[in-house]
Parts: C-alpha cells; sequence; structure tokens
C-alpha cells in the first residue's frame, strides 16, 4: 500500500472515531445560564451523530467505506485503472461538501420556535469536536485523493 492508501484509511477511521464524539452543543457565556445547561440532561445539551442530522453521520460514513475501498483494493491494478483514485476524489469531495453544508446548516437541527427561544435566551448552538474532527478526516482523505489522482 502507498503511503497516500494508508492517509484514506487513516482519514476513515478517524471519521469513525468522530461519530462516538459529540456533534452539536449548547453553549452560554452567562454564568447562570451555564449553570441552567449543567442542569439539564446530557442529551438535551449535547447531540451526538446520529441526532445531529443527515449532514453528520453520512459523510462520516462514506469517509469510512472509502477509507476502507481504498485499503482494500488499492493493490488492484484493474481497479485502479478502471477509476479508483477518481471514485476517492468524488467521494472526498462530495462528504466534505455535506460536512461543509452541515456547518452552515447547524440551528436546523432545532425547530424554528426552538431556535428563536435559545437566541432569546443567550444560548448559543455550537460545533462538537466530532464534527470538527470529521472535518478534518475529509480534508485529509481528500487531499490524499487530489494526491493519488496526481501521482497517477
Amino acid at each position: 500500500m502507498t503511503w497516500r492508501e494508508w492517509l484514506g484509511l487513516a482519514a476513515g477511521l478517524l471519521a469513525l472515531g468522530s461519530l462516538f464524539l459529540p456533534w452539536t452543543v449548547l453553549g452560554a457565556a452567562n454564568p447562570d445560564l451555564i449553570a441552567a445547561l449543567a442542569e439539564l440532561p446530557q442529551d438535551d445539551v449535547v447531540r451526538d451523530v446520529w441526532k445531529a442530522g443527515f449532514f453528520a453521520w453520512f459523510p462520516a460514513l462514506v469517509l469510512l467505506l472509502t477509507g476502507f475501498a481504498v485499503a482494500l483494493t488499492g493493490q488492484i491494478r484493474a481497479v485502479r485503472v478502471a477509476g479508483l483514485p477518481q471514485l476517492w476524489l468524488v467521494a472526498a469531495s462530495v462528504a466534505l461538501a455535506l460536512l461543509l453544508i452541515g456547518w452552515f446548516t447547524l440551528g436546523w437541527q432545532f425547530g424554528t420556535e426552538q431556535r428563536a427561544l435559545l437566541e432569546e435566551a443567550g444560548i448559543a448552538i455550537g460545533t462538537g469536536s466530532g464534527r470538527v474532527l470529521a472535518t478534518v478526516a475529509a480534508a485529509t482523505s481528500l487531499l490524499a485523493a487530489v494526491l493519488d489522482v496526481r501521482a497517477r
């Protein structure tokens, strides 16, 4: 396996790890609100990947499957000639694009009334470490795919 394929596999495993981290976190600057958020159930304040929506779990799974596909079939000459590097490039691009859409539509996880109530109360909807890690994984996979296409 080339170092680019190892990098693709590492990006897929990084995306797998991001599935177990928080993706959306509610936060506030006011100490009273911070104390109130601490008293709420953890599921109300921190959302995992499955509750964060399609733009969270789908790209992470695409990266994971792409990483395994590249690692398992990257050494087969017929598969590489048939377009594995280009397919990898498309999959990584789609995953990164969906993750970026997820960053911009972060508040859509909550209803209109919920968003208005949170904004009025001074509670911010923030990104969790899982979303950041998955975005880093997608960017890494995309970089490795570009380098793999250029090496071909």
